[in-house]
């Protein structure tokens, strides 16, 4: 896999795009729609969610293998993140504190003692403002983050844009930039993947390769230690192609975990973090990124969620591929930090690339 150049790729963008109403105009929350030939995004601006991902598979097929729910209702009462972006610090920050330049900052605990995805009502949880959505072309939502909101310190604006790249290929730009104070800045896009479709099933007999020959091991709360530890001979190590099932009985409860990507985060360049594929639909989706890890998730929690179209989402119904910040970075100074200060731009970019033969 070529390294991908940051820039003119993710200025490739959209086509044909239409919105229309979720539930309501009442409280501004839409859904909208980007179309480019027979793929088919849709989102809404309640948490800048990805709300399906319509494809074809080998035969032109198509299927949505995005899952998600069918009323906005569901979504502002969903736990899961369903296809969301989470922060203001995605992942866990352990003890559901931190201290920066001498000050501690306590935030609300919303997983155990510890804050899980920007805590209680993080950026998944807020209308998010449509800046720009432009037929052929794009959508950019954003979002003016308060000091003090959910104990983070600093005002905070947000911005994250949905497009089309090249063939195939849909990138997402996610930036904030901080207006009076040093903050930690974590973002990460929260789709459940299930490239078979939505409602197929398991992702246990799915391919995954990832770009990652360690990982940031967690204690029992799936707080980090601190250490970096190899995946070689481990039920981690998917540096070749393995199916997600072969060993994930080795795990407890099923992967949880940050990996520590190569070759990502060290440049202006894209690197690969992952590329999953399925044998029956013949579909592959490869991801690349600029950020340092990758959470490899698969939807351990899950029993029977009632879904969209009348799904409903058996435990290890998709998987999560959460390119990111090393969890708990706050709190392990050996981490790649994640502090922002005013004049200064956090930048990640995702770019996913979608074939099937």
């Amino acid at each position: 896999m070529a390294k991908l150049v940051i820039g003119c790729c993710l200025l490739l963008l959209a086509s044909a795009a239409v919105s229309v109403t979720f539930v309501s105009a009442d409280d501004g929350i839409k859904l909208y729609e980007l179309k480019r030939g027979d793929i088919t995004l849709k989102l809404t601006n309640w948490g800048a969610t990805i709300v399906s991902l319509i494809l074809p598979d080998k035969n032109g097929k198509l299927d949505d293998i995005v899952l998600g729910y069918d009323s906005l209702d569901t979504y502002k009462n969903d736990t899961t993140y369903f296809g969301a972006i989470v922060g203001r610090v995605a992942n866990r920050i352990g003890g559901a504190h931190f201290t920066l330049d001498g000050v501690t900052y306590k935030l609300p605990a919303n997983d155990g003692n510890n804050t899980l995805h920007g805590g209680p009502k993080g950026y998944a949880d807020v209308v998010w403002h449509v800046e720009s959505y432009k037929e052929n072309s794009h959508i950019t939502f954003t979002y003016k983050s308060f000091d003090g909101e959910e104990g983070f310190p600093g005002a905070l604006d947000v911005k994250v844009t949905y497009m089309f790249v090249r063939n195939n290929g849909i990138g997402i730009k996610m930036e904030a930039r901080p207006l009076d104070k040093p903050t930690p800045v974590n973002l990460a896009l929260h789709a459940y993947w299930n490239i078979r479709g939505h409602n197929s099933g398991t992702i246990l007999d799915h391919q995954i390769q990832i770009f990652a020959n360690s990982i940031t091991p967690v204690d029992g709360g799936l707080i980090p230690t601190g250490q970096i530890t190899p995946v070689q001979n481990t039920a981690f190590d998917f540096l070749e192609p393995q199916e997600i099932g072969s060993r994930i009985s080795q795990v407890a409860g099923g992967y949880d975990i940050n990996y520590v990507l190569i070759d990502a985060g060290k440049g202006k360049h894209l690197s690969p973090a992952a590329v999953v594929s399925d044998k029956v639909s013949g579909r592959r989706m490869e991801l690349w990124t600029n950020k340092p890890g990758v959470q490899f998730y698969t939807s351990n929690m899950f029993s029977n969620v009632a879904g969209k179209d009348g799904a409903v989402y058996p435990t290890h119904a998709a998987l999560c591929l959460e390119t990111q910040g090393f969890p708990d970075s706050v709190n392990h100074p050996n981490f790649p930090s994640q502090i922002v200060k005013p004049g200064e731009t956090y930048e990640h970019i995702m770019a996913f690339r979608f074939t099937s033969h």
